[in-house]
C-alpha cells in the first residue's frame, strides 16, 4: 500500500464508485480501511446496503497491499473468500446476506 496516501481517492483500484460504497458504509480515511482490513471493511460496505461485488473486496485488498485487484483475485481469492466466510459466521448479523461455498 502506498503509505504516503492518506484519502481513499489517493489509492489504487478505486474509481469513484468504489469511494461513494466505502463513504456510504462509514469509511472515509485509509487508516479506517486499514483498522478494518479489506474483508470486515467489505463486510462493512455490504451491510451499508451497496450492491458490492466481490471486486470491491479485491480492490481493498489490493489498495492495503500495494497490489492489482485482478493479481488479488486470482492469487489471493481463496484465502479472501474462506476469511469472508469465518467472518459472517462470527457475527451472522455482520453478514452481507449470501452463502460462499
Amino acid at each position: 500500500m502506498n503509505d504516503y496516501a492518506t484519502h481513499i481517492a489517493d489509492l489504487p483500484n478505486f474509481g469513484p464508485k468504489s469511494q461513494q460504497m466505502l463513504a456510504l458504509a462509514g469509511i472515509h480515511t485509509v487508516e479506517q480501511l486499514r483498522e478494518l482490513g479489506a474483508v470486515r471493511a467489505y463486510v462493512q460496505v455490504k451491510r451499508a446496503g451497496t450492491n458490492a461485488s466481490l471486486n470491491l473486496l479485491w480492490a481493498m485488498e489490493g489498495a492495503l497491499t500495494g497490489q492489482h485487484w485482478r493479481e488479488v483475485a486470482k492469487h489471493e481469492r481463496l484465502r479472501l473468500l474462506l476469511e469472508l466466510e469465518d467472518v459472517e459466521n462470527e457475527h451472522p448479523s455482520m453478514g452481507s446476506g449470501r452463502k460462499v461455498l
